[in-house]
């Protein structure tokens, strides 16, 4: 069976994405990899040991293009409320809570953030499949 271990992004700014993923989600280095032309860095934190690989390509000056094809990173947490009102209160570009629902039965909670680079991370309340 495979195990899923990380997602890699490529990321322009380190300091302002390590920032962005400690100060939203809690997400402190676990391993630094330094090469001539890159960094990778993995986060992760103690709710679980999948890890966020970022990858910094050494002397790039353009922000990158996500295309169409990029989704989305996925999160759940405990209060969804408190963490939404925490991020909105950082200045994250933060979306509004959605209630999704099917035949009025609560499918999920959610919002979206944005991280410096423009990926969508979807922070959902632990409930039903989402715990």
């Amino acid at each position: 069976m495979a195990k899923a271990i990380h997602s890699m992004i490529r990321v322009l700014d380190e300091e302002k994405s390590r920032s962005f993923y400690k100060s939203a989600f809690g997400l402190d280095v676990a391993d630094q990899l330094d090469f001539d032309t890159f960094t990778l860095i993995y986060l992760r934190n103690e709710e679980t040991p999948f890890e966020l690989e970022l990858t910094i390509n050494k002397g790039r000056t353009e922000p990158y293009n996500l295309g169409d094809g990029y989704g989305h990173l996925a999160v759940s947490v405990d209060d969804l409320d408190a963490i939404h009102a925490r991020l909105k209160g950082l200045d994250y570009k933060v979306r509004d809570i959605v209630e999704f629902k099917r035949e009025e039965t609560m499918i999920a909670r959610f919002f979206f953030v944005e991280d410096p680079d423009g990926y969508k991370i979807e922070v959902l309340e632990r409930q039903g499949r989402f715990v």
